[in-house]
Protein backbone atom coordinates (compact mmCIF):
# COMPACT_ATOMS: atom_id res chain seq x y z
CA UNK A 1 0.00 0.00 0.00
CA UNK A 2 1.13 3.56 -1.08
CA UNK A 3 1.52 5.77 2.27
CA UNK A 4 0.24 8.86 1.04
CA UNK A 5 1.97 11.31 3.33
CA UNK A 6 5.07 9.84 3.18
CA UNK A 7 5.24 9.73 -0.71
CA UNK A 8 3.85 13.08 -0.57
CA UNK A 9 6.13 14.46 1.90
CA UNK A 10 9.25 12.96 -0.47
CA UNK A 11 7.99 14.62 -3.64
CA UNK A 12 8.51 17.67 -2.10
CA UNK A 13 11.70 16.93 -0.63
CA UNK A 14 12.80 16.28 -4.25
CA UNK A 15 11.65 19.97 -5.78
CA UNK A 16 13.84 21.24 -2.50
CA UNK A 17 16.66 19.55 -3.94
CA UNK A 18 16.08 20.52 -7.51
CA UNK A 19 15.26 24.34 -6.45
CA UNK A 20 18.96 24.42 -5.00
CA UNK A 21 20.98 23.72 -8.20
CA UNK A 22 19.24 27.14 -9.27
CA UNK A 23 20.26 28.32 -6.04
CA UNK A 24 23.54 27.10 -6.89
CA UNK A 25 23.52 28.91 -9.93
CA UNK A 26 22.66 32.22 -8.78
CA UNK A 27 25.15 31.68 -5.73
CA UNK A 28 28.15 31.00 -8.00
CA UNK A 29 27.24 33.77 -10.23
CA UNK A 30 26.75 36.57 -7.75
CA UNK A 31 30.52 35.44 -6.86
CA UNK A 32 32.27 36.04 -10.17
CA UNK A 33 32.66 38.66 -12.05
CA UNK A 34 29.58 40.27 -14.51
CA UNK A 35 31.49 38.78 -18.00
CA UNK A 36 31.08 34.98 -16.67
CA UNK A 37 27.46 35.84 -15.37
CA UNK A 38 25.84 33.28 -18.04
CA UNK A 39 29.02 30.58 -18.21
CA UNK A 40 28.54 29.54 -14.27
CA UNK A 41 25.14 29.42 -14.35
CA UNK A 42 24.60 27.70 -17.39
CA UNK A 43 26.60 24.64 -16.33
CA UNK A 44 24.22 24.33 -13.50
CA UNK A 45 20.92 24.36 -15.69
CA UNK A 46 22.37 22.15 -18.57
CA UNK A 47 23.22 19.71 -15.28
CA UNK A 48 19.45 19.71 -14.87
CA UNK A 49 18.73 18.49 -18.67
CA UNK A 50 21.94 16.18 -19.26
CA UNK A 51 21.75 15.01 -15.18
CA UNK A 52 18.36 13.83 -14.91
CA UNK A 53 18.23 12.35 -18.75
CA UNK A 54 21.34 9.90 -17.64
CA UNK A 55 19.64 9.24 -14.28
CA UNK A 56 16.75 7.83 -16.38
CA UNK A 57 18.62 6.02 -18.71
CA UNK A 58 21.26 4.58 -16.69
CA UNK A 59 21.71 6.41 -13.62
CA UNK A 60 19.06 5.07 -11.57
CA UNK A 61 19.67 1.33 -12.64
CA UNK A 62 23.62 1.65 -11.96
CA UNK A 63 23.26 2.74 -8.17
CA UNK A 64 20.07 0.85 -7.37
CA UNK A 65 19.76 -2.34 -8.55
CA UNK A 66 21.96 -5.59 -8.71
CA UNK A 67 23.84 -6.15 -5.28
CA UNK A 68 27.45 -5.77 -7.38
CA UNK A 69 30.34 -4.44 -4.95
CA UNK A 70 30.94 -1.36 -7.28
CA UNK A 71 27.96 -1.02 -9.92
CA UNK A 72 24.64 -2.07 -9.96
CA UNK A 73 23.64 -3.90 -13.13
CA UNK A 74 21.93 -2.71 -16.62
CA UNK A 75 18.37 -4.34 -15.04
CA UNK A 76 16.31 -1.16 -14.97
CA UNK A 77 17.76 0.75 -18.25
CA UNK A 78 15.09 3.45 -18.83
CA UNK A 79 13.34 2.42 -15.83
CA UNK A 80 12.05 -1.04 -17.56
CA UNK A 81 10.82 -3.46 -15.13
CA UNK A 82 9.23 -0.62 -12.76
CA UNK A 83 6.17 0.12 -11.91
CA UNK A 84 3.73 3.42 -10.87
CA UNK A 85 2.72 0.96 -8.28
CA UNK A 86 5.89 -1.03 -7.22
CA UNK A 87 6.83 0.27 -3.64
CA UNK A 88 10.40 0.86 -3.13
CA UNK A 89 11.69 -1.34 0.05
CA UNK A 90 9.14 -1.18 2.63
CA UNK A 91 8.94 2.35 2.95
CA UNK A 92 5.20 2.99 1.52
CA UNK A 93 7.04 4.76 -1.01
CA UNK A 94 6.45 4.70 -4.61
CA UNK A 95 10.22 3.36 -6.50
CA UNK A 96 8.93 6.00 -8.38
CA UNK A 97 9.16 9.05 -5.98
CA UNK A 98 12.36 7.27 -4.36
CA UNK A 99 14.09 7.40 -8.19
CA UNK A 100 13.17 10.73 -8.33
CA UNK A 101 14.39 12.33 -4.78
CA UNK A 102 17.81 10.53 -5.79
CA UNK A 103 17.74 12.10 -9.22
CA UNK A 104 17.86 15.24 -7.56
CA UNK A 105 21.27 14.47 -6.15
CA UNK A 106 22.86 13.24 -9.59
CA UNK A 107 21.64 16.81 -10.74
CA UNK A 108 24.00 18.71 -8.18
CA UNK A 109 26.66 16.94 -7.54
CA UNK A 110 28.52 17.87 -10.53
CA UNK A 111 27.17 21.12 -10.63
CA UNK A 112 28.92 22.04 -7.05
CA UNK A 113 32.31 21.53 -8.89
CA UNK A 114 31.42 23.90 -11.01
CA UNK A 115 33.09 26.72 -9.35
CA UNK A 116 36.42 25.50 -9.23
CA UNK A 117 37.44 25.94 -12.70
CA UNK A 118 35.99 29.23 -13.30
CA UNK A 119 36.22 30.65 -16.89
CA UNK A 120 39.02 27.77 -17.61
CA UNK A 121 36.52 25.21 -19.91
CA UNK A 122 34.88 25.33 -23.03
CA UNK A 123 31.38 24.42 -22.55
CA UNK A 124 31.76 21.57 -25.06
CA UNK A 125 34.18 20.00 -22.56
CA UNK A 126 32.25 20.57 -19.90
CA UNK A 127 29.26 19.09 -20.90
CA UNK A 128 31.79 15.44 -21.65
CA UNK A 129 33.14 15.80 -18.02
CA UNK A 130 29.31 16.33 -16.86
CA UNK A 131 28.74 12.64 -18.94
CA UNK A 132 31.85 11.17 -18.18
CA UNK A 133 32.15 11.90 -14.33
CA UNK A 134 28.77 10.18 -13.36
CA UNK A 135 29.31 7.29 -15.45
CA UNK A 136 32.81 6.89 -13.78
CA UNK A 137 32.68 8.62 -10.27
CA UNK A 138 29.09 9.81 -9.14
CA UNK A 139 27.53 6.23 -9.96
CA UNK A 140 30.02 3.76 -8.51
CA UNK A 141 30.18 5.86 -5.38
CA UNK A 142 26.78 6.42 -4.94
CA UNK A 143 26.45 2.29 -5.23
CA UNK A 144 29.12 1.56 -3.37
CA UNK A 145 27.72 3.93 0.08
CA UNK A 146 23.88 3.54 -0.50
CA UNK A 147 22.86 1.24 -3.40
CA UNK A 148 24.33 -2.15 -1.67
CA UNK A 149 27.78 -1.94 -2.84
CA UNK A 150 30.65 -3.03 -0.46
CA UNK A 151 30.72 -0.13 1.87
CA UNK A 152 27.43 -0.03 2.67
CA UNK A 153 27.67 -3.65 3.68
CA UNK A 154 30.69 -2.93 5.76
CA UNK A 155 28.30 -0.55 7.70
CA UNK A 156 29.49 2.98 6.62
CA UNK A 157 27.29 5.92 6.89
CA UNK A 158 26.36 8.85 5.05
CA UNK A 159 22.99 9.88 5.96
CA UNK A 160 22.60 13.07 3.06
CA UNK A 161 25.60 12.61 0.96
CA UNK A 162 28.79 13.88 3.07
CA UNK A 163 30.83 11.23 0.61
CA UNK A 164 28.24 10.77 -1.96
CA UNK A 165 27.69 14.70 -3.05
CA UNK A 166 30.41 16.94 -0.75
CA UNK A 167 33.73 14.98 -0.82
CA UNK A 168 33.68 13.37 -4.79
CA UNK A 169 32.23 17.32 -5.77
CA UNK A 170 35.35 18.91 -3.80
CA UNK A 171 37.79 16.52 -4.69
CA UNK A 172 37.37 16.30 -8.47
CA UNK A 173 37.35 20.97 -8.20
CA UNK A 174 40.74 20.03 -6.79
CA UNK A 175 42.06 17.34 -9.46
CA UNK A 176 40.46 20.39 -11.96
CA UNK A 177 42.05 23.39 -10.48
CA UNK A 178 45.40 21.29 -10.62
CA UNK A 179 45.33 20.11 -14.54
CA UNK A 180 43.70 23.44 -15.51
CA UNK A 181 46.17 25.98 -13.95
CA UNK A 182 45.17 29.37 -12.78
CA UNK A 183 43.16 32.43 -14.84
CA UNK A 184 44.92 34.53 -16.62
CA UNK A 185 42.27 37.16 -14.94
CA UNK A 186 41.33 36.45 -12.14
CA UNK A 187 41.49 39.63 -11.11
CA UNK A 188 38.75 40.38 -12.71
CA UNK A 189 36.30 38.20 -10.87
CA UNK A 190 35.30 39.56 -7.28
CA UNK A 191 31.90 39.40 -6.21
CA UNK A 192 29.63 41.72 -8.54
CA UNK A 193 26.55 40.86 -6.79
CA UNK A 194 26.28 40.17 -3.14
CA UNK A 195 22.41 40.12 -3.62
CA UNK A 196 22.89 37.64 -6.11
CA UNK A 197 24.36 35.29 -3.63
CA UNK A 198 22.25 36.12 -0.83
CA UNK A 199 19.04 34.65 -3.25
CA UNK A 200 21.32 31.78 -4.26
CA UNK A 201 22.13 31.22 -0.33
CA UNK A 202 18.32 31.68 0.74
CA UNK A 203 17.24 28.97 -2.25
CA UNK A 204 20.36 25.97 -0.98
CA UNK A 205 19.30 27.07 3.06
CA UNK A 206 16.05 26.46 2.28
CA UNK A 207 16.19 23.43 -0.42
CA UNK A 208 18.84 21.78 2.23
CA UNK A 209 15.41 21.10 4.65
CA UNK A 210 14.28 18.59 1.36
CA UNK A 211 18.19 17.41 1.03
CA UNK A 212 19.08 16.32 4.44
CA UNK A 213 15.29 15.29 6.31
CA UNK A 214 14.01 13.95 2.73
CA UNK A 215 16.99 11.14 3.10
CA UNK A 216 15.33 9.95 5.99
CA UNK A 217 12.64 8.76 3.21
CA UNK A 218 9.58 8.86 5.87
CA UNK A 219 8.00 11.63 8.14
CA UNK A 220 9.50 10.57 11.79
CA UNK A 221 11.07 11.85 14.17
CA UNK A 222 14.58 11.18 12.60
CA UNK A 223 13.13 13.53 10.18
CA UNK A 224 12.56 16.30 12.62
CA UNK A 225 15.91 15.58 13.78
CA UNK A 226 17.81 15.98 10.25
CA UNK A 227 15.47 19.25 9.89
CA UNK A 228 16.85 20.86 13.00
CA UNK A 229 20.47 19.76 12.56
CA UNK A 230 20.29 21.34 9.28
CA UNK A 231 19.63 25.00 10.50
CA UNK A 232 21.33 24.91 13.60
CA UNK A 233 24.67 23.78 11.92
CA UNK A 234 24.35 26.04 9.11
CA UNK A 235 23.23 29.01 11.55
CA UNK A 236 26.29 28.39 14.11
CA UNK A 237 28.85 27.71 11.12
CA UNK A 238 27.57 30.93 9.42
CA UNK A 239 27.81 33.60 12.35
CA UNK A 240 31.14 31.77 13.37
CA UNK A 241 32.33 32.16 10.02
CA UNK A 242 31.24 35.69 10.00
CA UNK A 243 32.91 36.83 13.79
CA UNK A 244 36.27 35.21 12.16
CA UNK A 245 36.01 37.50 8.81
CA UNK A 246 34.99 40.41 11.40
CA UNK A 247 38.25 40.13 13.66
CA UNK A 248 40.40 39.51 10.76
CA UNK A 249 39.06 42.41 8.39
CA UNK A 250 37.04 44.64 11.19
CA UNK A 251 34.19 44.72 9.21
CA UNK A 252 31.48 42.57 9.78
CA UNK A 253 31.03 40.98 5.79
CA UNK A 254 27.88 39.51 4.24
CA UNK A 255 29.46 37.02 2.61
CA UNK A 256 31.17 35.60 5.16
CA UNK A 257 28.23 35.05 6.77
CA UNK A 258 26.81 33.66 3.64
CA UNK A 259 29.85 31.06 3.16
CA UNK A 260 29.82 30.35 6.50
CA UNK A 261 26.56 28.70 6.25
CA UNK A 262 26.87 26.96 3.23
CA UNK A 263 30.08 25.17 5.42
CA UNK A 264 28.22 24.14 8.12
CA UNK A 265 25.26 22.53 5.69
CA UNK A 266 27.77 20.80 3.52
CA UNK A 267 29.20 19.56 6.88
CA UNK A 268 26.16 18.32 9.01
CA UNK A 269 24.91 16.69 5.72
CA UNK A 270 26.43 12.93 6.10
CA UNK A 271 25.30 13.16 10.06
CA UNK A 272 22.34 15.39 10.26
CA UNK A 273 20.20 11.93 11.04
CA UNK A 274 22.74 10.48 13.32
CA UNK A 275 23.55 12.72 16.19
CA UNK A 276 22.29 15.09 18.90
CA UNK A 277 21.52 18.44 18.40
CA UNK A 278 24.23 20.27 20.82
CA UNK A 279 26.48 17.72 18.43
CA UNK A 280 25.67 19.41 15.15
CA UNK A 281 26.03 22.88 17.29
CA UNK A 282 29.72 21.36 17.50
CA UNK A 283 29.69 20.19 13.54
CA UNK A 284 28.59 23.84 12.57
CA UNK A 285 31.67 25.39 14.26
CA UNK A 286 34.19 22.75 13.91
CA UNK A 287 32.90 23.03 10.15
CA UNK A 288 33.23 27.08 10.18
CA UNK A 289 36.83 26.91 11.98
CA UNK A 290 38.51 24.25 9.44
CA UNK A 291 36.84 24.90 6.56
CA UNK A 292 37.47 28.86 6.67
CA UNK A 293 41.14 28.15 7.23
CA UNK A 294 41.57 25.38 4.13
CA UNK A 295 39.75 28.71 2.27
CA UNK A 296 42.28 30.79 3.43
CA UNK A 297 45.23 28.47 2.85
CA UNK A 298 43.80 27.85 -0.85
CA UNK A 299 43.39 30.98 -1.86
CA UNK A 300 47.09 31.97 -0.58
CA UNK A 301 48.60 29.21 -2.30
CA UNK A 302 50.52 30.37 -5.53
CA UNK A 303 50.18 26.52 -7.23
CA UNK A 304 45.93 26.57 -6.66
CA UNK A 305 43.15 28.59 -7.91
CA UNK A 306 40.06 27.56 -6.77
CA UNK A 307 37.71 30.41 -7.51
CA UNK A 308 34.90 30.02 -5.57
CA UNK A 309 36.12 27.64 -2.34
CA UNK A 310 34.74 24.88 -3.87
CA UNK A 311 37.49 22.64 -2.46
CA UNK A 312 37.09 24.37 0.67
CA UNK A 313 34.33 24.53 1.27
CA UNK A 314 32.25 21.26 0.02
CA UNK A 315 34.99 19.01 -0.10
CA UNK A 316 36.45 19.57 3.17
CA UNK A 317 33.12 20.05 4.80
CA UNK A 318 32.15 16.70 3.28
CA UNK A 319 35.32 14.95 4.07
CA UNK A 320 35.24 16.41 7.76
CA UNK A 321 31.35 15.92 8.26
CA UNK A 322 32.18 12.32 8.16
CA UNK A 323 34.51 12.25 10.06
CA UNK A 324 32.37 13.89 12.88
CA UNK A 325 30.00 11.24 12.25
CA UNK A 326 32.17 8.78 13.28
CA UNK A 327 33.36 10.53 16.53
CA UNK A 328 29.69 12.05 17.32
CA UNK A 329 27.01 9.15 16.00
CA UNK A 330 24.24 7.81 18.60
CA UNK A 331 22.08 5.08 18.49
CA UNK A 332 20.19 6.67 21.29
CA UNK A 333 19.22 9.42 18.44
CA UNK A 334 18.50 7.27 15.29
CA UNK A 335 18.81 2.91 16.37
CA UNK A 336 19.35 2.59 12.67
CA UNK A 337 22.34 4.52 13.25
CA UNK A 338 25.79 4.05 14.73
CA UNK A 339 27.92 4.93 18.09
CA UNK A 340 31.02 6.58 17.07
CA UNK A 341 34.01 6.81 18.62
CA UNK A 342 32.96 9.58 21.83
CA UNK A 343 30.14 6.79 22.23
CA UNK A 344 32.51 4.04 22.48
CA UNK A 345 32.66 2.21 19.12
CA UNK A 346 36.26 3.10 17.34
CA UNK A 347 35.21 0.59 14.85
CA UNK A 348 32.74 2.89 13.03
CA UNK A 349 34.90 5.79 13.55
CA UNK A 350 37.76 3.65 11.20
CA UNK A 351 34.88 2.69 8.55
CA UNK A 352 33.94 6.12 7.95
CA UNK A 353 37.66 7.15 7.76
CA UNK A 354 38.59 4.38 5.43
CA UNK A 355 35.35 5.22 2.98
CA UNK A 356 35.79 9.02 2.89
CA UNK A 357 39.73 8.44 2.43
CA UNK A 358 39.18 5.71 -0.47
CA UNK A 359 36.32 7.41 -2.14
CA UNK A 360 37.56 10.76 -2.10
CA UNK A 361 41.18 10.05 -3.75
CA UNK A 362 39.06 7.70 -6.63
CA UNK A 363 36.76 11.00 -7.24
CA UNK A 364 40.25 12.98 -7.30
CA UNK A 365 42.33 10.75 -9.51
CA UNK A 366 39.23 9.95 -11.87
CA UNK A 367 38.89 13.33 -12.45
CA UNK A 368 41.93 13.83 -13.30
CA UNK A 369 41.63 10.86 -15.97
CA UNK A 370 38.30 11.99 -17.47
CA UNK A 371 40.02 15.59 -18.35
CA UNK A 372 42.70 14.00 -19.96
CA UNK A 373 40.63 12.06 -22.09
CA UNK A 374 38.69 15.06 -23.04
CA UNK A 375 41.73 16.17 -24.60
CA UNK A 376 42.29 13.60 -26.79
CA UNK A 377 39.34 14.45 -29.07
CA UNK A 378 38.15 18.41 -28.08
CA UNK A 379 40.19 21.40 -26.77
CA UNK A 380 39.02 21.59 -22.87
CA UNK A 381 40.56 25.02 -21.73
CA UNK A 382 39.75 28.76 -23.10
CA UNK A 383 41.35 30.69 -24.99
CA UNK A 384 42.47 33.90 -23.67
CA UNK A 385 39.69 35.75 -25.34
CA UNK A 386 37.61 33.66 -23.47
CA UNK A 387 38.20 33.64 -20.68
CA UNK A 388 38.21 37.53 -20.34
CA UNK A 389 34.24 37.37 -21.97
CA UNK A 390 33.08 33.85 -21.53
CA UNK A 391 29.22 35.09 -21.51
CA UNK A 392 29.99 36.38 -25.05
CA UNK A 393 32.36 34.20 -26.72
CA UNK A 394 31.13 30.90 -25.26
CA UNK A 395 26.90 31.84 -25.28
CA UNK A 396 26.85 34.67 -27.30
CA UNK A 397 24.94 36.67 -24.48
CA UNK A 398 25.40 39.10 -22.09
CA UNK A 399 23.79 39.23 -18.38
CA UNK A 400 24.36 42.69 -18.29
CA UNK A 401 24.18 45.59 -20.89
Amino acid sequence: MVNTGDTAFLLVSAALVLLMTPGLAFFYAGMTGKKSVISIAMQSFVSMGISAIMWVIIGYSLVFSGNGPFIGNLNHVFLIGIKPTDIFGNTGIPVYAFMAFQMMFSIITPALATGAFLKRVTFKSYIWFLILWQILVYYPVAHMIWGGGIFQQWGVLDFAGGIVVHAIAGLAALASIIYLGRRRTECNDAPHNLPLVAIGTAMLWFGWFGFNAGSELVANGVTTLAFVNTDIAAAVAGFTWLLIEWGASKKAKSLAFMTGSVAGLATVTPAAGYVSIPSAMLIGLVAALVCYGMVKAVNNSKGLDDALDVFGVHGVGGILGILMLGLLGEVAVNPSGANGLFFGNPAFFGKETVAVAVLSAYSFVITLFIFWFIHLFTRVKVTKEEEENPDEMLHGEQAYL
